[in-house]
């Protein structure tokens, strides 16, 4: 068991030297049923350093995350599950700002849209129960396959039209 342990260690810690967060994600699930509460703590610690480092670096360079390229993609959804997190939290301002950059930060336009929705609902307050209840179709995010929420209900394209109509 020992040795499982320190060889899951080793490709976690070549992986991180890599600052590689696509192979963090594919040792995840080896990591949660091999490391103990602080160790798992830390290994999704080092998944979120990574993520903001490369959001700076993405940032910092005008450009746009490309969700084919697999660093950007687990960079985008680490930094969905950091915002997803404070939202869960009951820390909505800080969820908002969140979806706010993330909604900007990719050229995937279904990406950008589902995060502005996500954004409007945390903006307008909104909880995370109330947003999972009232505006996303969780069956149909599970058919799209996406790692975030991607599908919607009627209110949600209700918010979406008063925050346009706010805008006028």
């Amino acid at each position: 068991m020992s040795s499982k342990v320190d060889e899951l260690k080793a490709k976690v810690l070549e992986a991180q030297k890599e600052s590689d967060i696509a192979s963090l994600y594919v040792l995840e699930q080896e990591a949660q049923e091999n490391f103990d509460e602080e160790t798992l703590h830390a290994f999704y610690a080092n998944i979120l350093d990574m993520a903001l480092e490369n959001l700076t670096t993405t940032l910092e360079s005008h450009r746009k995350m490309e969700m084919n390229n697999v660093q950007d993609f687990a960079t985008t959804r680490a930094l969905y599950e950091y915002a997803m997190e404070h939202y869960s939290a009951g820390q909505i301002q800080d969820a908002s700002a969140l979806f706010e950059v993330l909604s900007g930060m990719t050229d995937d336009d279904k990406f950008s849209w589902s995060l502005k929705l996500h954004w409007l609902a945390s903006a307008e307050g909104i909880t995370l129960d109330a947003f999972m209840s009232s505006m996303a179709d969780i069956e149909v995010t599970q058919g799209n396959g996406t790692f975030y929420i991607s599908g919607f209900t009627k209110e949600a394209q209700k918010l979406l039209d008063n925050a346009q109509d706010k805008s006028k």
